[in-house]
């Protein structure tokens, strides 16, 4: 059997946990592969909102094994919030839900390393969710990481100890102010303590080799999908440096973040809103600083859904999305938040970029932090497509945009969103 994926082609928040939640029922596994709290996959139904940051999205569904794999950073506090969520709404994740022993967590003082890091950084903050990812990432690959494994040794406080002083000891080089640092209103000790008692509910959870779990599931013939977090326009290789995440957050990913070969990659489900949106800093060619982007971030409710800073908005970058699925294998395509646009009497695109007298079709180093975009404009629709539950009842206008994003990105359209609703969804 194969691993199909599902990831972001924009600069996250396109509406992954939707998508992953709505095909779950035809796969055995979940498998989310990078990525920390930084991410936030929101889930609809039965009239409720669930807002997961690390929990893989299929947590919903009883009879599917949701895996966290090794590639992922784990804050135990934010884990059991969410874990206390599911609980919530009437689910056992200890039944379902696996944990990756080589899964590294992060420690409140990664979190202070983070705020004390953007802090300093002035005018030129990255525009992290200050969740501790990068500190944590930095300590994985120095080899001084704390691993999820850890957590039943019986030296585990003691490991805990040394990483923090480490971590101290560069604090006190740095002379900043611990004090005025708050983390969801708690100081430091205060979230320490927080952070043992959620150590003591993640010992409740199966902490396994994954790697071993999923290639044996594989040979089983079980059917596993693979999630990842924020979107292909942030990998630390391939989207706009410096103004990145910290993981590699594309296809590529699925195989060091699960220990998965590359042969045993299906497809490659890539997902995109029927416009973008991008939180924090960074190069945004199509962003709309006027009313219109401030007509789409309140039609779309475009706040982060993990931060709640207001999204930035513009509209659909096909240079963009060319670049994400050549460097992903994208082999089907799903487009969010269609119903957004409903009501806009004209919808651009941006087809090319310019940049000192030449065009470019796809994003390259020399336009990265400055290009105009060239933009087509097509007639938007008004009918209410939110009940529409087939491509044929689909307005004319929209199924226009459709069949032009096709043509321009050589890749299929297999699914659109309607809604915010699980079951708001075409699939074609």
């Amino acid at each position: 059997m194969k691993v199909d994926v599902i990831l972001g082609l924009q600069w996250g928040d396109e509406g992954k946990g939707k998508i992953v939640d709505a095909l779950a029922p035809a796969y055995d596994i979940i498998a989310r592969f990078q990525g920390g709290p930084n991410a936030g996959h929101t889930i609809i139904f039965n009239e409720r909102k669930f807002v997961l940051h690390t929990v893989p999205s299929g947590i919903f569904r009883r009879e599917i094994t949701n895996v966290i794999g090794n590639g992922v950073v784990l804050d135990p506090v934010i884990f059991c919030k969410e874990i206390d969520a599911v609980v919530d709404a009437g689910f056992n994740p200890v039944d379902n839900l696996i944990i990756s022993g080589n899964c590294h967590l992060i420690m409140p003082s990664h979190r202070l390393l983070d705020a004390i890091s953007e802090a300093a950084m002035g005018d030129r903050k990255i525009g992290s969710t200050l969740k501790g990812i990068g500190p944590t990432y930095t300590d994985k690959y120095a080899r001084k990481g704390l691993r999820a494994g850890a957590v039943a040794l019986p030296d585990f406080e003691t490991q805990y100890q040394i990483r923090k002083e480490q971590h101290f000891d560069y604090i006190r080089l740095t002379g900043a102010d611990t004090s005025q640092f708050r983390f969801d209103g708690l100081s430091f000790d205060e979230y320490e303590k927080l952070w043992f008692e959620a150590i003591a509910k993640l010992k409740k959870f199966r902490i396994v080799a994954t790697e071993v779990f999923l290639n044996n599931a594989l040979k089983e013939g079980k059917r596993v999908l693979s999630e990842g977090a924020q979107g292909t326009l942030l990998d630390i290789d391939f989207g706009s440096y410096p103004f990145v995440t910290s993981s590699n957050t594309t296809t590529g990913g699925v195989c060091t973040g699960l220990g998965i070969a590359p042969q045993h990659v299906g497809k490659v489900f890539g997902i995109f809103k029927a416009y973008c949106t991008r939180v924090g800093n960074g190069p945004f060619p199509t962003e709309l600083n006027n009313d219109m982007g401030e007509l789409i971030r309140k039609n779309g409710n475009e706040f982060g859904s993990t931060t709640g800073r207001p999204r930035r908005t513009g509209w659909l970058d096909l240079p963009a999305l060319r670049y994400a699925i050549m460097i992903n294998g994208v082999t089907d395509l799903v487009m969010t938040k269609a119903d957004v646009l409903t009501g806009l009497e004209t919808i651009q695109l941006c087809n090319a970029y310019k940049c000192a007298d030449k065009e470019y079709s796809m994003p390259e180093l020399v336009i990265e932090n400055s290009c105009e975009p060239i933009n087509q404009s097509m007639k938007g629709w008004s009918e209410d497509i939110s009940k529409v539950d087939s491509i044929d009842s689909l307005p004319l206008e929209m199924k226009q945009y459709l069949n032009f994003i096709e043509m321009e990105v050589g890749v299929v359209v297999s699914c659109v969103s309607t809604g915010p609703d699980r079951n708001q969804i075409i699939k074609i």
